[in-house]
């Protein structure tokens, strides 16, 4: 059918080695999966099971970016995580299909409204405002899962300006990505194109306009970020 208008379409990223791309599908992300994050946002860890937010695929954006500083917070959050990628269709998944439907793994930022997300929060309101930013979910290239795993000791760490703020182990996450996946794959028919972001450790804190940002793991490609001037 012929549509009224044209929209922009979703990001690719690039995938290490390969000249093709792994399109932006569904974009879910872990929350307080490191426990000395929770703390220092005054939370305590569920262990019963993990929790969930959704980011738009179109408020994705691709690591080198330049982007506005966002309306409407004065408290603007980096957060750094490890980014995994669906590469086949899970559901209801054990552990051997959640491990097997992991196309590859990738460093990326869940950039944040603080104030406003903390706002929401305290009044039993999502948090949509707060972390459905635009160009809030920020992706560096992905590496395949068959040339890299994630270790306990794989160090996972973040400056602003050269200067580290988050530093810390993937041994430090409360759900390995496998329990995720399989998790989440109870609740959704997960499929290739699908993107989860696996929480972010403790130091967040905020950023300002001409700040630029690099997030690492050990193993994988930079994500690298500059804040521009607010729109």
């Amino acid at each position: 059918m012929e549509t009224l208008f044209e929209i922009t379409p979703n990001p690719v990223i690039p995938v290490s080695g390969d000249s093709r791309g792994y399109p932006v599908g569904r974009i879910f992300c872990v929350g307080r999966n490191y426990e000395a994050h929770a703390a220092e946002m005054g939370n305590s860890v569920d262990r019963e099971a993990p929790f969930y937010f959704t980011k738009s695929p179109a408020n994705a954006s691709l690591s080198g970016a330049t982007v506005p500083y966002p309306p409407g917070t004065d408290d603007y959050h980096h957060e750094m995580e490890l980014a995994l990628a669906i590469g086949a269709e899970v559901f209801r998944g054990d552990a051997d299909a959640a491990q097997a439907a992991i196309f590859g793994y990738c460093c990326a930022l869940d950039m944040t409204r603080r104030d406003v997300q903390i706002r929401e929060r305290q009044k039993q309101r999502p948090w949509d405002l707060g972390k459905d930013v635009e160009s809030s979910a920020v992706f560096a290239p992905l590496r395949r899962a068959s040339d890299w795993q994630p270790h306990s000791g794989s160090r996972i760490h973040l400056s602003v300006n050269g200067e580290v703020r988050q530093d810390a182990t993937l041994g430090e996450m409360v759900w390995s990505v496998v329990e995720i996946v399989q998790h989440l794959s109870g609740f959704y028919h997960l499929r290739p194109g699908d993107l989860v972001l696996t929480g972010t450790p403790a130091g967040v804190g905020p950023v300002q306009p001409g700040d630029r940002i690099e997030g690492a793991i050990d193993g994988l490609d930079p994500v690298q970020l500059v804040i521009g001037s607010p729109e």
